[in-house]
C-alpha cells in the first residue's frame, strides 16, 4: 500500500497582502526611485557631450577617485584598527579619556577640515608665512607639502573618516573572548603577533564594514574636493549639471559613480565569502590589559593623540580663532535665518525618517517574508549612495512631474504652476530620506527585535489591532532608540552638502551652503561661524556614541 504524503499547510500558504505589506512596498518603491532613475540613464544617448567628457576629464575623474579610495581606505584602516587595539588591550596614561576622544574627528565634516587646513597651509597662510619670516626664506628657498592636491585630500579625509573604522573595530575588539587571547599568550605569541594573528582576523567583518563606510563618505564628498582642487566623480557631476547645463550627461556620470558604489558593496560581501568568525568560548571576563611604561607608554599616547589633534583639535581651534578675529560670532539676522533653515530641514527629515522607518520595521515584524525583507533592504541602500547621485536621481523625475503638471494647468486653466516639487523643500527633504533612511530603519528594526513576541500575542488576545499594538505597546518601549536615530539623522542632514547644494530652493541657504560659498570665495574667516556651528552640532551624537561603545562589553558595570 502506497503511503499518501499529506502536504504541509505551509505549502499552500499564500503571501498575506495587507495594509502593512502594501505600505512597506510603497515606501520602499518610492525611496528606490532615484537609484533606478540614475541607472536608467546609462542607456540614454547624450550626443557629443559624453564623448567630450570621456576624452577629456573622465580619465582624471576615474584615476583620482580610485587613488583617493585606496589612500583613504588604507589610512583609515591603519589608524582606526591600530588605535582601537591600543585603547582596548593596553593601559597607559590618559587611556580612559583617549578611548572616547578618538571619536571626536567624526564630528568634523570633510569640507570643514579642508577649509581649515587650506587656510593654514597655503603659501599665504600663517604656517608658511611664519616659517619665511622666522628663517628668512624666499618663495623658492624651501619645499612645503602642497595641501591642495590628491595627497592632501587623502590625508585630510583620512583624519575625519578613520572613526568609522575605529568605531566598529573597538566594538569588535571589546567583544572578543578572553580565553582566545590568553591561549595565544600561553603559546608564546607576542603583542604584534596577537594583533595580526588573533585580533585582526576575528574583527575582519567589522574592519571591512568600517572601511566600506569610510569609502562611501569619500565618494560623497564635494566641498573638500572642490576646495582642494581635486577632480572626482562628485565634482564632475556638479560641474556638468550646473556649469555645463547637461543634466543627462551628469546623470550618466552619476550612474558610473553608482556603479563604483555597487562594486564596493559587492566586494565587501565577497570579501567575507562563506567564512564565519566565531568565538571558541562563551566565557566573558574583563579583557586583559597590559600596562605600558616608559617609551612604550609615550608612543601609545602619541599614536592616539595625533589623530585627535590633527583631525579635531586643530580644526576647532582654527575656526574659533577665525571667528573671533573676524568678529563673526555675533548672531546677526543672516545667521539666524540660516540656522532656522538648517534646523527646520533637519527636524523635518528626522521626523519623517523615523516615522517611515517605524512603518518599515513593524511591517517586517508582522510579515517577515522574503519579499518584505527584500523591499526594506532596498529602501535602506540609499545610505551607500553619494548625495550628488541621489540629487540627480531626485531632480530628473521631479522636473518631469513639474513640467507635466504645468502643461496640464496651462491647458485646463490657463495658469502656470511653476515648480511644485523640483527646486523646493519637498525635493531636498525627499533626497535626505533616500540617503539617511537606513540610519533610522536600522535603529527601529534593532529596537523592535528586542521586544518579545509575547507582547504582540498579549495585545492580540486583548483584541488590539496591529496599529494599536504598535502605538500602545511597542512605541513606548523603543522611543529612546528612535530619539537617538532622529538625532543622528538630524546631524547628518545638517552636514549634508552635495544634495542640498543641487536641490535647494532659490534663495534658500543652510549653514553648510553658506560656509561652502564663503570658503569658495576664500572668505575663510567669515566661513568660521557656520562651520563652527556645524561642528559643535555633531559633537553630541559622537559623545553619546562613544559612551555606548564603552558600555557594550558583556558584564560591564556602569
Amino acid at each position: 500500500m502506497t503511503d499518501i504524503v499529506q502536504p504541509s499547510p505551509k505549502a499552500f500558504r499564500r503571501p498575506v497582502i495587507d495594509g502593512w505589506t502594501l505600505a512597506t512596498a510603497a515606501i520602499a518603491g518610492v525611496i528606490a526611485v532615484p537609484i533606478f532613475v540614475v541607472l536608467s540613464y546609462l542607456l540614454v544617448p547624450t550626443g557629443d557631450i559624453w564623448r567630450h567628457l570621456a576624452s577629456t576629464v573622465l580619465p582624471r575623474y576615474v584615476g583620482n577617485t580610485l587613488w583617493l579610495m585606496v589612500g583613504v581606505g588604507t589610512g583609515t584602516l591603519v589608524i582606526g584598527a591600530g588605535t582601537a587595539w591600543l585603547v582596548t588591550l593596553y593601559r597607559f596614561p590618559g587611556r580612559d579619556v583617549l578611548q572616547w576622544a578618538l571619536f571626536l574627528p567624526m564630528a568634523v565634516p570633510g569640507y570643514i577640515i579642508a577649509y581649515t587646513y587650506g587656510g593654514l597651509m597655503d603659501f599665504a597662510g600663517p604656517v608658511q608665512s611664519g616659517l619665511r619670516a622666522m628663517l628668512g626664506w624666499g618663495r623658492n628657498d624651501y619645499w612645503f607639502p602642497h595641501i591642495r592636491s590628491l595627497g592632501g585630500a587623502t590625508a585630510l579625509l583620512t583624519l575625519v573618516l578613520y572613526p568609522y573604522v575605529y568605531l566598529l573595530a573597538r566594538a569588535a575588539f571589546t567583544e572578543q573572548s578572553v580565553c582566545v587571547l590568553e591561549a595565544s599568550r600561553t603559546l608564546g605569541a607576542g603583542p604584534w603577533r596577537r594583533f595580526f594573528r588573533i585580533g585582526l582576523p576575528l574583527a575582519r567583518p567589522a574592519l571591512v564594514a568600517g572601511v566600506a563606510l569610510a569609502l562611501m563618505e569619500t565618494l560623497n564628498d564635494l566641498g573638500a574636493m572642490q576646495h582642494l582642487a581635486v577632480d572626482t566623480f562628485t565634482t564632475g557631476i556638479f560641474r556638468t549639471w550646473l556649469g555645463m547645463g547637461q543634466p543627462a550627461a551628469a546623470a550618466q556620470l552619476a550612474a558610473v559613480l553608482l556603479v563604483f558604489v555597487i562594486v564596493l558593496l559587492v566586494l565587501e560581501r565577497w570579501s567575507r565569502g562563506g567564512a564565519r568568525y566565531h568565538q571558541t568560548s562563551s566565557r566573558y571576563r574583563a579583557l586583559p590589559s597590559l600596562r605600558l611604561k616608559g617609551i612604550k607608554a609615550g608612543l601609545a599616547v602619541a599614536a592616539c593623540m595625533m589623530p585627535i589633534l590633527l583631525g579635531f583639535a586643530i580644526p576647532l581651534g582654527v575656526l574659533i580663532w577665525w571667528a573671533i578675529r573676524s568678529q563673526a560670532l555675533g548672531f546677526n539676522a543672516r545667521f539666524v535665518t540660516l540656522t532656522v533653515n538648517t534646523v527646520s530641514l533637519g527636524l523635518l527629515a528626522a521626523f519623517l525618517a523615523v516615522l517611515l522607518s517605524l512603518v518599515l520595521a513593524y511591517g517586517t515584524r508582522l510579515r517577515p517574508t522574503p519579499m518584505v525583507r527584500g523591499l526594506t533592504r532596498l529602501a535602506s541602500v540609499g545610505y551607500a549612495v553619494p548625495g550628488a547621485v541621489i540629487a540627480v536621481g531626485v531632480m530628473l523625475p521631479f522636473a518631469t512631474i513639474d513640467r507635466t503638471i504645468d502643461a496640464w494647468a496651462k491647458a485646463a486653466f490657463g495658469i502656470s504652476t511653476g515648480l511644485v516639487l523640483s527646486g523646493t523643500v519637498v525635493a531636498v527633504t525627499f533626497a535626505y530620506l533616500v540617503r539617511f533612511l537606513a540610519i533610522s530603519f536600522n535603529a527601529a528594526e534593532a529596537s523592535l527585535a528586542k521586544v518579545g513576541r509575547s507582547m504582540d500575542d498579549a495585545g492580540r488576545v486583548l483584541g488590539r489591532h496591529p496599529r494599536e499594538i504598535l502605538t500602545q505597546i511597542h512605541l513606548p518601549l523603543v522611543r529612546p532608540s528612535l530619539l537617538a536615530a532622529a538625532l543622528l539623522v538630524f546631524v547628518d542632514v545638517i552636514k549634508e552638502l552635495p544634495a542640498t547644494l543641487i536641490l535647494r530652493p532659490f534663495n534658500f541657504d543652510t549653514l553648510a551652503i553658506y560656509a561652502y560659498d564663503l570658503a569658495r570665495n576664500e572668505q575663510l574667516a567669515e566661513a568660521a561661524a557656520p562651520a563652527l556651528a556645524i561642528l559643535v552640532a555633531g559633537l553630541g551624537p559622537v559623545i553619546l556614541l562613544a559612551r555606548s561603545i564603552g558600555r557594550s562589553r558583556p558584564g560591564h558595570i556602569s
